[in-house]
C-alpha cells in the first residue's frame, strides 16, 4: 500500500510533528512497507489455527490471604531517619510564597 505524502502530513499533524521535505518522504516509504507488510499478514489463512491468547500455559500462583500485625506503634519508626513525637520528620521542600 502507497502512502501519500498528503497522508503523512495528516498523520504529523496528528501527532504534533513539523517535518521536514525529506523527512515526509522518508516517512512515507517506511510506512508504506509497514502496511504492506500488514497486508500481506492479513492475507494470511488461520483458519486452522487455534485463537490463543499466550503461547504458553499461564497460571496464577497465589498465597494464602493471613492477616497479620507488621507494625507495632513502638517499632514502625524505628529506621526512620529523623522522627518527633511519634511522627516521620522530613525536610521541608515548599517554600512559602
Amino acid at each position: 500500500m502507497k502512502l501519500s505524502i498528503k497522508e503523512v502530513e495528516h498523520v504529523a499533524e496528528l501527532a504534533r510533528l513539523e517535518l521536514t521535505d525529506a523527512e515526509k518522504e522518508r516517512f512515507a516509504e517506511q510506512l508504506s512497507n509497514i502496511l504492506t507488510h500488514i497486508d500481506k499478514l492479513n492475507r494470511l489463512d488461520t483458519d486452522s489455527v487455534e485463537p490463543t491468547s499466550h503461547v504458553l500455559p499461564v497460571k496464577n500462583i497465589f498465597r494464602d490471604d493471613v492477616s497479620r500485625e507488621l507494625f507495632l506503634e513502638g517499632n514502625s519508626l524505628d529506621n526512620a531517619p529523623d522522627k518527633d513525637k511519634g511522627y516521620y520528620k522530613v525536610p521541608k521542600i515548599i517554600e512559602e510564597a
